[in-house]
């Protein structure tokens, strides 16, 4: 099985595993040293912005926030997509979007179609929500086929996030989706949206990554507001993580 995801720990996460005593002990500042700092922790966060109401200027803020600390990517909804696109360019942080969002029981079509939308626009990462509902009814054939139909829209150079949302689902059911989003040919699984009735967990996250090892990376996401909690999902096998909170995560003050 061919993974777009190259299977090295990425230069920020290195840094941070190597490094957490020393900065869970030092506040880093903003200048100088202790700026890039920031940008090599800031380098595995995906910067969120999903509420339903944020406006232009929330976009530009978050894109500004992402170039100043080195997200990896600003993530957002399809509709703004081509401003964050326009706002990251020639810049190291990526522009991602959701597909199928938040709910996943959009029909295939659609999803693949969102994915091809955003893709014009600009998207080169994109998360999409597996169709919950059709996982909990063992319809497996159905929710590989969803998944491999974003993927095949993705192209080859698209990277795409499945968002199991984890809290809906058994242990048994978490394995078998990462199982699918691995055979579907996905990048990443994730845990959560950040709107359903719970987040990230670092058991979840554990029990991911002892499924993909090797061939996926997996992203906590949903809740993460703190350094401390970053930190412990990194520990359990995180590669990336989503937040809204990612400047108080990399400053320190969650």
């Amino acid at each position: 099985m061919e993974n777009k995801e190259n299977g090295n720990v990425s230069k920020g996460l290195s840094f941070l595993l190597n490094n957490v005593k020393i900065l869970g002990i030092n506040r880093v500042g903003t200048n100088g040293k202790d700026s890039e700092n920031y940008k090599e922790i800031g380098s595995i966060i995906d910067h969120t912005l999903l509420k339903p109401d944020a406006t232009e200027s929330d976009i530009k803020r978050v894109c500004e926030e992402a170039l100043i600390y080195g997200f990896a990517s600003v993530c957002v909804n399809p509709y703004w997509t081509k401003l964050v696109s326009r706002l990251l360019r020639n810049s190291s942080a990526k522009t991602c979007t959701v597909i199928g969002f938040p709910l996943g029981a959009n029909v295939p079509d659609v999803k693949a179609f969102e994915t091809r939308n955003a893709i014009i626009n600009g998207a080169e990462e994109v998360d999409m929500v597996i169709n919950i509902g059709a996982l909990k009814s063992e319809q497996y054939d159905k929710v590989k086929a969803d998944i491999e139909g974003v993927v095949k829209a993705s192209g080859p150079l698209v990277k795409v996030k499945v968002i199991l949302e984890t809290s809906y689902l058994t242990d048994e059911e978490k394995i078998k989706a990462s199982v699918l989003a691995m055979e579907a040919g996905a990048d990443f699984v994730k845990t959560s949206t950040g709107f359903g009735p719970a987040g990230a967990t670092a058991r979840d996250v554990a029990l991911m990554r002892k499924v993909v090892d090797g061939y996926l990376g997996v992203k906590a996401a949903g809740g993460i507001h703190s350094y401390e909690e970053a930190v412990e999902m990194i520990e359990a096998g995180a590669t990336r993580i989503g937040a809204s909170a990612s400047i108080e995560i990399v400053r320190k003050q969650g």
